[in-house]
């Protein structure tokens, strides 16, 4: 993914963020951040039955997935890592959805507990992160579905 095309998806979802300035690695580490955050206040606004301000909430997590997450992906890179993220992503878009129809905070738990799981994965590959020179670097497949290789 090159930076003009990141930078253009953390917009439309309305992050806010000095995005300009970020990484390709920082800009995933953010829309995962937004994404857990809308989710965490859609949860919040559900459990106190606010229909508009959840329903908002949902949106704005399904767009942060859906036009950040898996946009950013870079299909040009073939291989089963960037089709299994894309239909995670699709089906964390669905089980959104499904949440916000039904009012289902179980959903939104599954949805935050992916994400979360997603993110560490993602923050374990940071580039400069220290490991000793001779230990394998298992991560380098990761980092090219992002377009960061």
């Amino acid at each position: 993914m090159n930076a003009i095309t990141a930078i253009s998806a953390y917009k439309k979802v309305g992050i806010e963020s000095s995005a300009t300035s970020a990484d390709p690695h920082k800009l995933i580490t953010m829309l995962f951040q937004g994404a857990l955050l809308a989710i965490a206040n859609a949860k919040n606004q559900m459990l106190k039955n606010e229909t508009m301000a959840k329903g908002k909430s949902i949106s704005h997590a399904i767009s942060i997935i859906g036009e950040g997450l898996h946009a950013s992906l870079d299909t040009r890179v073939k291989g089963q890592l960037v089709q299994d993220l894309s239909a995670l992503y699709d089906y964390m878009v669905r089980r959104l959805t499904e949440a916000n129809i039904e009012n289902n905070v179980a959903i939104l738990d599954e949805v935050t507990g992916i994400l979360t799981e997603l993110k560490s994965a993602w923050d374990s590959i940071r580039p400069n992160n220290s490991q000793p020179v001779n230990q394998p670097q298992p991560v380098a497949k990761a980092q090219l579905v992002y377009g960061r290789g």
